[in-house]
């Protein structure tokens, strides 16, 4: 890491605490207004469950919005990670309104997907604009960047630690200097308390039983994990698979989520699939004192990549975990461990498999469930990182670090067998 200049870094302490302070309110207060407004869109939908059929509606008005007016800001998080990687030009304003506006039409009409993206996109829109204000270089813009991730992430799901290390974590540690660490943490407890001033309430998940640190379990842990890295694999490559397939066969970018939404439509309201729609906390809930069916977790990542592949706009960290909570709670049935433990487990390893993230989801695990269950979501967490694969939900995020060399080693390894 890169060490900055004492002196340098004490004059610039009332500019980035400024910085911190004004991200921290208005992406708190954006990610406020969102969890508030989805939660009513999302009752409105449960009330009348025949507005899933207009789900092509709802998708046709999102892929106009983003055809007309969002073609600067469609790639999303992805976006994100480019500007920090390679700082070209200040991630414009409308990203914010666009994905606040698809994310709820998508939820509205009942299609799979999460809310993090939506928070990160608004927070990372939002904090970008300091460039222009502060005069910033693009060294500093970087910085801005991590503050967006680390808001956004920190309000909407109510973990300031987790948000704060998941923001330097996904942009891998290497290219982090010890400023952007304590800034990171700064805005994210900005963000965190401003959601806490608007008295949003965040899910509750309760793990009451710990098990002995046995072998067994240990053991079970880490089977546990691995499984989980594959669904994160699997969670992955299905968002891609659909993403290509919708943007080869289908050349006018609006009409993908119209006939995503049709064939989504019928499959949720015509099926009986609605378990699947929406963000799926109240499924998420349940699996953690119910068992799941085997193929619940399988069926949420085919809506999830089919709608996100469609078009569709939000994110994938929720579905994400309730791919994990409804795999850990269906091995429930198999493993002799606590239902609630493994269905925490599996909720937290995933999400570390899907976005190479294991210290950030560890953090995040003790923060939603405790400290107790701390060392099985650890190596649940460790596990799922090395068995999801090198791709993750984001393709343009740059794997480094153990992963990165463990993978490099294997690919060599065959090579000289070939």
């Amino acid at each position: 890491m890169n060490t900055p200049n004492p002196k340098q870094l004490l004059l610039d302490i009332p500019k980035w605490i400024l910085i911190c302070l004004l991200i921290g309110i208005f992406s708190g207060s954006a990610s406020a207004f969102f969890l508030v407004s989805l939660e009513w869109v999302t009752q409105f939908r449960m009330a009348h469950d025949w507005i899933i059929w207009l789900l092509p509606v709802g998708g046709f008005l999102v892929g106009l919005s983003y055809y007309y007016w969002g073609e600067s800001v469609v790639k999303g998080n992805n976006l994100l990670l480019e500007e920090y990687e390679n700082p070209k030009k200040v991630i414009p304003f409308k990203m914010a309104p666009l994905v606040l506006l698809g994310t709820l039409l998508t939820h509205l009409f009942g299609g799979s997907a999460g809310r993090e993206g939506t928070a990160v996109q608004m927070g990372g829109a939002i904090s970008d604009q300091f460039t222009k204000i502060f005069k910033l270089k693009n060294t500093e813009r970087k910085i801005l960047i991590i503050l967006g991730i680390s808001a956004g992430f920190a309000s909407v799901f109510g973990t300031p630690l987790a948000g704060a290390i998941f923001a330097l974590e996904v942009l891998y540690f290497s290219k982090i200097n010890f400023k952007s660490i304590l800034l990171s943490f700064l805005v994210a407890y900005a963000a965190y308390f401003t959601v806490e001033f608007w008295e949003i309430k965040h899910t509750h998940y309760s793990i009451p039983v710990i098990p002995e640190l046995s072998v067994n379990n240990l053991f079970f842990t880490l089977i546990v994990g691995i499984l989980s890295g594959f669904a994160a694999l699997l969670f992955a490559r299905s968002t891609h698979f659909w993403g290509s397939l919708f943007s080869k066969n289908i050349k006018y970018p609006p009409l993908r989520p119209v006939i995503g939404g049709a064939v989504l439509a019928i499959a949720i309201a015509g099926l009986g699939f609605t378990k699947f729609s929406g963000l799926g906390v109240p499924v998420i809930v349940d699996s953690f004192s119910t068992p799941n069916e085997w193929y619940d977790f399988l069926l949420k990542i085919l809506f999830t990549g089919f709608t996100l592949g469609a078009g569709f706009k939000g994110g994938e960290v929720t579905p994400l975990f309730f791919v994990g909570a409804t795999l850990g709670s269906a091995l429930s049935v198999f493993i002799p461990m606590p239902i609630a433990l493994l269905a925490g487990i599996g909720f937290v390893a995933v999400f570390s498999g899907a976005t190479h993230t294991p210290i950030a989801c560890t953090i995040m695990g003790m923060e939603l469930f405790g400290i107790a269950p701390g060392i099985f979501i650890a190596i649940a967490s460790i596990a799922a990182y090395f068995s999801s694969g090198s791709v993750g939900i984001y393709k343009s995020q740059i794997v480094k670090g153990p992963k990165y060399k463990f993978y490099q080693r294997f690919q060599k390894k065959e090579l000289e067998n070939l």
